[in-house]
């Protein structure tokens, strides 16, 4: 089976594409090609949003947004560059994206939420892209909006600072959270400390 995706060459294999080994071709399905599996290739997606392969970050945004465009997030919990005849594994540190822009339009329960991805796609907030909390391994909540498919985007820190603003200016102190395309997203409370 050989995996075909464009990878990051070496300075000095700038030709070169990511093989896991044996013949190519179709399955034996008639609808949709079988797809190959691919191995570990050391693919990884950092904390901050920064893609590497083999422990080197991958520099170009165009090759990044095109791999960005083919993730998914299967059933098992793992994430995987999925193409027609392709599956490879990614690692994910946190959440495979981070909302780096938000935009406003409108106030109160009309207003609608706008984040833009760190690979530039932009999702609003509302039924389809729900805004939440996950917990995270030292128990902080992680402030994140769905982008797509089950798939996450972490709110940097500016952007939650400014939706953290935006919802003590809007909402009742006692029922914090926003309101984006007629939906309220609330914001976790924290337990009384007395």
């Amino acid at each position: 089976q050989t995996c075909a995706l464009p990878i990051l060459p070496a300075q000095d294999q700038r030709d070169a594409v990511v093989a896991c080994g044996g013949p190519r071709g179709k399955g034996t399905s008639g609808v949709l090609p079988k797809l190959n599996p691919c191995g570990d290739i050391g693919l990884k997606i950092g904390h901050d949003g920064t893609w590497f392969y083999q422990g080197g970050p991958i520099a170009r945004k165009a090759l990044v947004k095109l791999f960005a465009s083919v993730l998914r997030l299967e059933e098992d919990g793992r994430y995987y560059l999925v193409t027609p005849v392709e599956k490879v594994p990614i690692a994910v540190e946190t959440m495979p994206f981070v909302a780096v822009e938000m935009s406003r339009e409108g106030h109160g329960k009309r207003q609608s939420l706008a984040f833009r991805s760190n690979v530039d796609e932009w999702v609003t907030a509302g039924p389809e892209h729900a805004l939440g909390f996950e917990r995270g391994a030292d128990q902080d909540f992680i402030p994140f909006i769905v982008v797509r498919d089950g798939l996450k985007a972490r709110l940097a820190r500016p952007v939650y600072y400014e939706l953290a603003g935006l919802a003590m200016e809007t909402s009742p102190p006692d029922e914090p959270g926003v309101w984006s395309r007629g939906t309220f997203f609330p914001f976790p409370v924290a337990p009384d400390c007395g």
